[in-house]
């Protein structure tokens, strides 16, 4: 019995010493995991830095959405930076009726979506004549094509100004339509490159074995690879619906007048708003109508937000599978 009590102790101490060591390396690996980015640490710190990217992200659109809240009491005092005293629609309002939104969205759409569908279409085409077709001098034809994306449409715009004046072409949707249509419209270059890339890297035996069916080149492209560059299809559509949709430059020289988009809309918003103020530069910041230009804003991008909350899923498959990624 006297043996039995020494024993016992140091039976007793290794079983809480194995015990004490396992659970500390299950301790360990909650915290630290068993690789890099599965402990809870690791966890923990990602997540404070996508915190903070977030942040940065939807700083500028809480901005817009505290301030087009707020009276004029509100905006005047420097204590109120976000949770206004009394919240107000009265900007939305104002910007409603100062965009003339209706017609102005419709105009805006019409331009984007239809701008944007061509693309697509010409730019398909145009991209898989340069990854597949045997077409002569097509590295020059390539080289060319990323020629025009690297030049800045401001060395442009003037004989394209000229030649769209003597065409009639000026202050219609025609402006876009026409160089989207010949595989130049807004960032076109790169579309076309997205789709080379695309159709560059799908097999040939697909094309081979559609040849020996007999299918012609344009059947071979609408019935076959066409339908496996959706994910490409929707990427460059959202691109070019979202630069359609922003772009501000270009109608401003070619859409002064009668059929202009939002952008336009909300750079004369201060003369609508403010007739008196027409020419006068020193009240562009004006803080009396900051909330009514805050409310515009945010009717601007608010259809691109929900057009892209819907398609987000397939638009992020759509980058993966292009490489652009890469």
């Amino acid at each position: 019995m006297n043996n039995i009590g020494p024993w016992a102790r140091k039976a007793s101490t290794q079983v809480k010493g194995l015990l004490w060591s396992r659970n500390s390396q299950r301790v360990k690996v909650l915290l630290l995991g068993r690789n890099l980015s599965d402990g809870l640490v690791a966890k923990l710190i990602i997540y404070l830095l996508l915190s903070i990217v977030a942040y940065l992200y939807l700083q500028p659109l809480l901005y817009m959405i505290s301030t087009m809240l707020k009276n004029i009491s509100d905006l005047l005092d420097p204590t109120v930076k976000w949770i206004p005293r009394q919240v107000t629609w009265e900007n939305l309002t104002k910007a409603f009726e100062g965009l003339q939104y209706p017609e102005a969205l419709r105009n805006t759409a019409l331009i984007a979506f239809s701008c944007s569908i061509v693309q697509v279409l010409v730019c398909s085409m145009t991209g898989y004549a340069l990854a597949r077709l045997a077409v002569p001098f097509k590295g020059l034809i390539t080289a060319l094509v990323l020629l025009t994306f690297l030049i800045p449409p401001q060395v442009i715009i003037i004989p394209l100004y000229v030649i769209f004046s003597k065409l009639g072409l000026l202050n219609t949707i025609f402006v876009f339509l026409v160089p989207a249509i010949f595989g130049q419209g807004l960032k076109g270059a790169l579309f076309i490159l997205i789709f080379r890339q695309f159709f560059r890297a799908q097999p040939i035996s697909l094309e081979e074995a559609a040849k020996l069916d007999g299918a012609s080149s344009f059947r071979l492209f609408f019935r076959i690879m066409l339908p496996l560059a959706q994910s490409a299809c929707l990427v460059v559509f959202l691109f070019s619906f979202i630069w359609y949709w922003n772009m501000y430059y270009e109608p401003s020289m070619f859409l002064a007048k009668g059929f202009t988009p939002l952008s336009i809309r909300l750079d004369n918003l201060e003369e609508v708003l403010n007739p008196s103020l027409l020419g006068n530069t020193h009240f562009i910041n004006n803080p009396v109508t900051e909330g009514t230009k805050m409310a515009a804003a945010f009717l601007i991008i608010f259809p691109p937000m929900v057009i892209f909350m819907f398609l987000q899923r397939w638009f992020v498959t759509g980058i993966e599978r292009t490489g652009i990624v890469e």
